[in-house]
Parts: C-alpha cells; structure tokens; sequence
C-alpha cells in the first residue's frame, strides 16, 4: 500500500472515530426517558449517563496522548476503538442503571485513547496545509455526528429501540477498527517518557470530585457536608496537579504554554461550545420528549434545526479565515450564537417547530464559525513531537469543559426550577426541589405526583420561566467569551501567517 493510500485511509479512520464520539452523548439524552422506565434510577443517577461518559472521556485525554507517544499510537488507537465496541454492547445488557453509568465511564475510556491516538498519528503523518485540512475533516465529521445524532438516535429508538441508539457509536468504531488495523502503521515517540502517574491521577481526581459536588447538590443542598467536602477536595487536587506538572521533569501539561496568549485563546476557544451549544443537546431533548411529550423523532428534528448548521458553516469560516482574523471570525460566531440564546428562551414549552427553527438555526450558525476554526488553531501551539499533549491539552479542555458545563448548568436549571416551584402555594420547599429534580431528567408524572393539585400546564410554566432565565445567563457568557477570544486571537490571519509559520515565530512575539 503506498504512503499516500496509506494515509487517507488513517485519515478515514479518524473521521469515523471523530463521527462516532458525539453520538454517545447526543443519543442517551434522545432515549433517557426509555432508559429510565427500563432500569429505573434516581435524577442524580439518571444525570451520571451523561456525565459518566464525558468525565472520563476528559480526564482520561491528557493520559491517552502520552501513553499514545510512548506505547504506539497505533496500538492505544485501536484498542480505544475496542473498549468503545465492547463498551456499546455492555450498555444494551446493563441490569441496573448503576451498572449501565460505569459502562458509560468505560466507553468515556476507550474514546479517549481513540481520539488522542488517531489526532496524534495524523499529525505525524501530513504536514502544513495538509495536516490543517486533516484536522478541519475531523472537525467536520465530528459536526457531521452532532448534527445528525439527535435524529439518527430518534429514528433509531422509534424503529428499534434505545438499544439500538447505545449500538450506533460500537458500529462506527467497528467499521473504524476495521480499516485502520492493517493500514494504519505504527508510530511513537522515541523521547517520551510514558505516563505521568501524579499527574494524571491528580487532574482525574480534581474532575471527578468537582463533578461529584456539583450534581449531588440539588439532591443535597449545597450546604450539605457531602457537597462541600467534594468540592472542597476537587480544588486541593487541582492545586496538586498545578505543584506536581510544575516539578516534573516531563510533564503530561505543559503549563508553560499559557504564558502565551495565542495558546490561551485557543483553550478559551475549546470551552465556548459547551455552555452556549453542547449544553443544549443534553437539556433540548430532555424537554421535547420527557416534559412536551413529543416523539424521539420529533425531537431529532428540532435538534436537526440546532445542530445541521454545523455541516456547513465551518466550511464558510475556512474560506472567510483566508480574508479576515480568525480571532475575529471566532468571536463574531460566539455573538450571534449568545443572540440565537436570547431569541430561544422567548420560545415557551411547546412552541412549534416553526417557530423555534431561526433560534436553533442562528445559535448553530454562530457556533459552526469558531468550529471550523478550533481544530486547525489548536495543532499550531506546540512542536509535531508533542503532537499528542497537544491534542490531549486542546481536546481536554474542550471535552473537559463540557462535561463541568453540563454538571453546572444541570445543577444550575434545577435550582431555577426549584425557585419558581416554590412561589407556587401549598408545597413545602423540599417538594419543590424533588419535582425540580424530576422535571430537570424529563421525569413528568413524578413531578407531578411530587407536587399534588398542581396540573401538567403549571409545571411546564414554571420550568419554562427557569428555562428561560438560564439561557439569558448562558448569552452573558457567551458574551463575555467572545470578548476574550478577540482580544486573545485578534490580529493573525492564515493568509498572512501560515499555522507553521506561526507556530515557530509566536514564542518571540509573545516573549
């Protein structure tokens, strides 16, 4: 097989992995009712089968690009693909939902050592404006999953299933694992020096525990022992994992990095999506399905009007990013999308389709322009040989962040609802927080049995009030994002300075 074959069924490979990673997190939430009716389980446990599969997904990424320099990034690629596919067939098999969230963790697992693998051996293996197109292919296929997983997931559950939506992603990766294992060739870095246990313990630890705290304070108070001792521990283990990466000889983060406002940009870049998009493929579905009553179906056309813009867009933003700064484009995106939130919570429970589609659409629109952009920033930052830290410091960030978003915004739309149930008369506080806890997991008839003499329309009210407001909170940091994106990226254009270019000449500019 010659070396340019060679490479673009690597490069096919990838994008398969890269399409099959949003359809583990966009397909539970289509199905989390059915899933709940077949194996039960509390909210807090309910919000686990999200947050499961993005907590070790994001812990495990910085670990997984090392591990891939030094083990073979052949070798961790495929056997991330593996997990992933043992993982999708445990879930359909799960006795309980306590099982079925630690199959979840597992299937987080393998798709990080899949993803940092993969993105690490493609940029060993295209240079300059190829590697640049590489990387904006994987961003385009993970669009691709986004876009089309919420109705890929609702058609799927409709005909089949919801364990068909939980087979969907083992699928992808199998026919991945299938082209990959004899054309792919393996590659490592001879210079690493494998994993940095402290380090990856301690940023693991810090994730799970923030996690923790978070989505147990609805359930508990955020007053509650539990909740502060959880939080309280998350910061003194992310205070260990800055003192332990600043002594190692060879650390998995390079914190030096963040001395340079170019790399700072790109992280905050990374971390957009998640409170002003990725938050909403979560919490959208939840309230089509488990509080409207629509259909799975349905629901995935909704989510089609939000997402699909993300099959277009980032290739406008590639060939506006020949013309125009990129920190420029990124932010001008990040605004219309905080636009498109403000418009979407105007939108009460159980608005049409034809109304709702221009808030969807313009908060796709304005997201799918730092989309294009992201992948292509984000392998400029470090020298090809610490290509997978590099992948693993940007796909951290980005997964990490959606996972502590969808936690915070979670615990954040359940106090909202808390809020306006508890104005209503007749019910104790504790009430009002158990049926918010229920509306919040798209869990109707419980709030409704919570809550006795309060009708369906009442509950739809007050959660759409709450809705509402959070969407305004999320537009005022999307704002406050994008402001700094510019101020951070503003200046370079990719026809002015190549991303190689910029790679070698940013540490004197910035020096």
């Amino acid at each position: 097989m010659s070396s340019s074959v060679s490479k673009n069924w690597l490069l096919a490979a990838v994008c398969l992995a890269a399409l099959g990673m949003p359809l583990s997190f966009t397909g539970p939430a289509v199905v989390l009712p059915a899933i709940r009716d077949a194996l039960g389980g509390s909210p807090v446990q309910l919000n686990w089968i999200t947050n499961a599969f993005m907590l070790s997904f994001g812990a495990a990424l910085l670990a997984a690009g090392a591990l891939a320099d030094a083990w073979g990034r052949k070798r961790v690629f495929l056997l991330g693909l593996i997990a992933v596919t043992l993982s999708c067939a445990l879930l359909t098999w799960a006795p309980g939902i306590v099982a079925f969230d630690a199959v979840r963790a597992l299937q987080g697992l393998g798709s990080a050592a899949a993803f940092a693998a993969g993105t690490a051996a493609l940029a060993q293996v295209f240079d300059g404006a190829a590697r640049t197109r590489a990387f904006s292919l994987i961003g385009t296929s993970f669009g691709v999953g986004l876009s089309c997983g919420a109705m890929l997931s609702g058609w799927l559950a409709q005909t089949f299933g919801w364990q068909a939506v939980m087979l969907s992603p083992g699928a992808v990766c199998l026919l991945a694992l299938g082209i990959a294992a004899p054309a792919m060739r393996e590659s490592r870095n001879p210079q690493a020096q494998g994993l940095d246990l402290p380090g990856a313990l301690s940023f693991t630890a810090a994730l799970s525990l923030l996690t923790l705290g978070v989505l147990q304070a609805p359930d508990s108070g955020w007053r509650s022992p539990w909740v502060i001792a959880a939080l309280a521990g998350a910061a003194l283990m992310g205070a260990a994992f800055v003192a332990v990466e600043r002594r190692a000889v060879h650390p998995m983060l390079d914190l030096s990095l963040f001395r340079f406002p170019r790399f700072v940009g790109v992280q905050l870049l990374a971390a957009a999506p998640a409170y002003g998009f990725v938050v909403l493929l979560v919490l959208l579905p939840l309230r089509f399905v488990g509080l409207e009553g629509r259909s799975a179906l349905e629901a995935g056309g909704f989510m089609f009007a939000l997402s699909g813009p993300i099959l277009v867009v980032p290739t406008l933003a590639a060939w506006l990013a020949q013309r125009y700064p990129a920190g420029t484009l990124s932010a001008l995106g990040l605004l219309v999308c905080a636009a498109g939130l403000v418009w979407l919570s105007r939108c009460a429970p159980g608005t049409p389709l034809h109304a709702m589609v221009w808030p969807l659409l313009l908060i796709g629109t304005g997201i799918g322009l730092p989309w294009g952009l992201m992948d292509g920033l984000a392998v400029s930052v470090v020298p090809r040989e610490r290509a997978g830290m590099a992948s693993g410091i940007f796909n951290t960030v980005r997964v990490a962040g959606e996972g502590i978003a969808l936690a915070l915004v979670g615990a954040g739309l359940t106090s909202l609802v808390a809020l306006q149930l508890a104005h209503l008369p007749g019910h104790t506080a504790q009430a009002a927080s158990q049926a918010a806890q229920r509306l919040t997991t798209g869990d109707l008839p419980q709030a409704l049995a919570l809550l006795p003499g309060l009708g369906r329309e009442a509950l739809l009210h007050a959660y759409g009030a709450a809705f509402a407001t959070l969407l305004c909170v999320l537009a005022g940091v999307t704002v406050l994002t994008a402001l700094a994106v510019f101020s951070f990226l503003r200046g370079e254009t990719p026809a002015e300075k190549p991303l190689g270019q910029a790679q070698a000449s940013e540490p004197q500019a910035c020096a």
